[in-house]
């Protein structure tokens, strides 16, 4: 779990840190704003459309050389990220480096199904939370005290000797058991496309773009999906596993997963915008009063590891995400020039709701899929994540394009509310996973 926790760690601050550092990459690199924003979407865009293949390779060729291959290109990915000089290259280092990270995200979970026993699975997947959350927390943190004492180059060079010592740790993950099918190429090609088109028409629309690119961009996303899940529903074992759909609680559970992640990120997006013009508060500011939700996921999520382990994710999931909606109505009714501490237990509240599902959610995730299949499984929790993450960037953008007229802050708040009424859905599929658990 130490090598697990170092190569997830870096991972998370390898795809955090660099935001903080845009204005500054882009004034060295002599690029505009806009164009430097590359540099944070060709990581994600890279991980997203590598998830779902690389957890096929790690069914196929073990969990523990995936990870290894991951965690190596990563690393060597980081020190190039640090070398560059324009920005061409940085966006190519930062491609090859969410392909690592994908290796990483895609079979981590997996492992950890093979690190414990199954009545101490709720406690790997807390202590997987705990590490996420506490490296999502320091990200700003970490990044605002490299720049203060050397370049930006360094925020990507400090992954190197971290990334070094957990591949000289590689070797204390277990060996996992192989699947006896062949990798499909075309399912690979199929699944970049898929997803590929998916985060472009969500970019397009999240940023408004009119004329006839969003349409073709559409058009296009429902072809090429369309021809991979049919693909997917003649292959025995498919690298996208539409088969699992087919059981209830995997289905209900990666749906509760997207709404919840859509929730979360929305207000990630969205509460510094709140922060500022509706409390006034600086950047510094605005920085600390949102870490209260993920510190307080840092604390949870391993109480909530153990519970998950005694008691029902479904139950626990819904009690979790019932609280998490609440906090973020506390957070859109928030006062004007709150202090401090009117802000903090708002934040606090959401984020531990949101720590009591998450931690359950994953164990039930990766528990109800075959072990032999635990990479696909592992793959799926990995890309609802990432999915919902991307819906909820996209609708906070929506949200302020639709209330343009009316000011910052009344778009903030619309947004903060619209990802409580998805934390609200999540709340009411979570509870549903109860009553096919009873029906079972």
């Amino acid at each position: 779990m130490a090598t697990l926790a170092l190569a997830i760690a870096v991972s998370v601050l390898g795809s955090s840190v660099a935001n903080v550092a845009l204005p500054t990459i882009a004034r060295d690199l002599g690029v505009t704003p806009a164009a430097s924003v590359w540099v944070v979407n060709a990581f994600q865009i890279a991980v997203m459309v590598a998830l779902i293949p690389c957890s096929s390779l790690g069914d196929i060729y073990g969990y523990r050389r995936v990870y290894g291959i991951g965690l190596a290109v990563f690393t060597a990915a980081s020190l190039a990220c640090a070398l560059v000089d324009s920005l061409p290259m940085m966006i190519v280092a930062r491609v090859v480096q969410g392909l690592g990270g994908a290796g990483l995200m895609s079979v981590n979970t997996a492992l950890i199904r093979f690190i414990f026993p199954r009545s101490m699975l709720g406690r790997g997947m807390g202590f997987n939370t705990l590490v996420v959350a506490t490296s999502s927390a320091l990200g700003p943190t970490v990044a605002a005290a490299v720049l203060s004492l050397a370049s930006w180059p360094w925020l990507f060079a400090i992954n190197v000797p971290i990334g070094l010592t957990a591949l000289a740790m590689l070797r204390d993950l277990p060996a996992t058991p192989r699947a006896g099918h062949k990798f499909d190429i075309p399912s690979a090609i199929l699944n970049a496309a898929t997803f590929g088109l998916l985060i472009a028409t969500l970019d397009s629309i999240g940023y408004g773009v009119g004329g006839w690119l969003p349409v073709a961009e559409v058009i296009a996303l429902a072809v090429v999906g369309t021809l991979f899940v049919r693909r997917m529903l003649r292959l025995p074992a498919p690298m996208l596993p539409v088969d699992l759909f087919r059981r209830p609680v995997f289905a209900l559970s990666v749906a509760t997963s997207v709404s919840s992640f859509i929730a979360q990120s929305g207000a990630y997006v969205a509460l510094p915008f709140l922060l500022q013009s509706v409390g006034g508060m600086s950047d510094a500011r605005t920085g600390l009063l949102i870490t209260p939700w993920p510190a307080t996921i840092a604390v949870v999520g391993p109480i909530a590891g153990r519970l998950s382990d005694r008691f029902s994710a479904g139950l626990m999931g819904a009690i979790g995400l019932a609280i998490m909606t609440c906090g973020m109505l506390a957070v859109g009714l928030m006062p004007q020039h709150p202090v401090w501490w009117d802000v903090a237990w708002r934040m606090s509240m959401a984020g531990a709701g949101f720590a009591l599902f998450q931690a359950p959610n994953n164990r039930l995730m990766i528990s109800s899929v075959p072990r032999e299949r635990s990479g696909a499984g592992s793959g799926m929790l990995s890309t609802s994540r990432l999915l919902g993450q991307s819906i909820g960037a996209a609708m906070v953008a929506i949200c302020f394009s639709l209330t343009e007229g009316s000011g910052v802050a009344h778009g903030a708040v619309v947004a903060v509310f619209t990802g409580a009424a998805f934390s609200a859905l999540a709340t009411v599929l979570s509870s549903l996973r109860m009553i096919r658990s009873a029906t079972d």
